[in-house]
């Protein structure tokens, strides 16, 4: 057994006392780690190293240290991503996608942070003119932004809440998924590197609800920024008090596709969505809602798709690996079960081997069962037939959740009435649903999300404070 003792990074220095817990590849069950855990009294700690500190660095050493940062990523990059397929059961096709978008939004956040912020509002445009200017300003905000992370993309995650953090001039505790919490050491390692003051990072690994009750219960803790479940997120933000919250949960996404779609271009789009990642997205396709008249011809080109590209097993030489754990494949497997007994056909897939779930490939789903009712967080494609564009949108917005969408047409007018009657937060035309690049907003509506949305540029919005200076413009009159 190969055994690496890591810890939190508390005020720079590791963690390496009291309980340790085994960190074990979801694959193989071998021990990846052996990880100390952080304490409420880490936790003060950290609060108070990060609380004393007043970062002062200029806009030109905070996006040196993020490029040095990406470039540090992208030199080892190869590594980086066995890091996280080993903690994680993702297959390396994943996780070496996730390393370069973690090394692009890095990128963008060094090149925002250079980017003026400041506007200028003039005085004399109501009836009571004055010659006088509003110059506003964007501030840090006045305490510690606290982040917890998932564990489905347990770098590019890390990332997208602290690079911002970092390009405002915040600082920030990380509290990553106990399930992958060394990528998270990892880009913390990277940043320190780099020349980032330790005040400004601080990384906690241990029990979630223990830490977060130490956080958000200091008046040093002036954000909560949690990416994960929405029942975790509904305790949190319970919780969360008179302080600035962004909660960013779950997705049930859909797929629409016309019958005046390109049927093979539409099932790769279908099983990219499904499949990629392990389905393991808030923004993964969960249900794909097909037209009447080419539904069964879909499904059964989107079961030879999932039969043909997308390989299942060992994490490093198949197109997916595992989902997160053994019960998570089994809870799958579960639902799965369930909307066959309910009627559905299974044309793909429906197989399991520990923690790994073949894709799986559904058609003549009810859209009322559990597996589309609910988000079913693995490789699982279902089809649900539609007869009329009100059909669709009554089917699209019939869940709790409203992340993203996508459309397969042709049709202008479509895709127009899409765009203002789905409720969602994102819609994307002939492509998966969670395509965008690391700059744009990116967030959802109803159970999927409150608060600020992510992408570099909203996320800095989200992580400031507005100053705002009046000042006479020119001689009084």
């Amino acid at each position: 057994m190969n055994e690496l003792l890591e810890g939190s990074r508390v005020g720079g220095v590791r963690v390496d006392g009291g309980r340790r817990a085994e960190l074990r590849n979801p694959y193989d069950g071998n021990v990846v780690a052996l990880l100390a855990q952080a304490g409420a009294d880490d936790a003060r700690r950290a609060l108070e190293h990060a609380a004393a500190y007043r970062p002062r660095l200029s806009r030109h050493r905070r996006s040196e240290i993020l490029l040095a940062t990406a470039a540090a990523l992208q030199a080892r990059a190869d590594a980086v991503a066995a890091l996280i397929t080993r903690e994680s059961g993702l297959s390396l096709v994943d996780t070496a996608r996730e390393v370069e978008r973690a090394c692009q939004l890095l990128r963008s956040a060094a090149a925002e942070t250079l980017r003026d912020d400041a506007e200028c509002y003039a005085g004399d445009t109501s009836p009571a003119e004055s010659p006088r200017r509003i110059v506003t300003s964007r501030e840090p905000l006045d305490g510690v932004i606290f982040a917890i992370t998932p564990f489905n993309h347990p770098l590019l995650q890390v990332a997208a809440k602290v690079a911002p953090a970092i390009a405002t001039n915040n600082r920030v505790i990380v509290k990553p998924s106990t399930k992958t919490p060394l990528s998270a050491l990892c880009l913390a390692d990277l940043l320190l590197d780099a020349g980032l003051p330790t005040p400004m990072l601080q990384v906690l690994v241990g029990d979630a609800a223990l830490l977060a009750g130490s956080v958000l219960h200091s008046a040093d803790c002036a954000m909560l920024s949690f990416t994960g479940s929405v029942e975790v997120g509904q305790r949190l933000a319970a919780h969360a008090g008179m302080r600035r919250l962004l909660v960013e949960l779950g997705g049930n996404d859909a797929l629409i596709v016309f019958d005046d779609a390109e049927l093979d271009a539409a099932a790769r789009l279908a099983a990219e969505g499904a499949f990629a990642n392990s389905g393991q997205r808030c923004t993964a396709v969960k249900r794909i809602l097909v037209q009447r008249r080419i539904a069964a011809t879909f499904a059964e080109r989107l079961a030879d798709e999932a039969a043909r590209g997308w390989s299942w097993g060992h994490p490093t030489n198949t197109r997916i690996g595992t989902v997160i754990d053994e019960a998570a494949a089994r809870a799958i497997g579960l639902r799965v079960a369930a909307a066959i007994d309910a009627g559905a056909a299974l044309l793909a897939g429906h197989q399991r081997s520990g923690a790994a779930y073949a894709p799986t490939v559904l058609a003549d789903v009810d859209p009322r069962l559990e597996l589309v009712q609910r988000e079913t967080f693995g490789p699982v494609a279902p089809v649900i037939a539609f007869d009329t564009v009100d059909d669709a949108l009554r089917i699209a917005n019939g869940t709790a959740y409203g992340l993203s969408a996508a459309v397969c047409t042709q049709r202008l007018d479509l895709v127009d009435r899409l765009f203002h009657e789905l409720r969602v937060g994102t819609l994307n035309v002939w492509e998966v649903p969670g395509w965008r690049t690391e700059l744009a907003p990116f967030g959802g509506v109803k159970a999927s999300g409150l608060g600020h949305k992510e992408g570099v540029r909203e996320a800095m919005r989200g992580c400031t404070t507005i100053k705002s200076l009046s000042l006479p413009w020119g001689l009084p009159r």
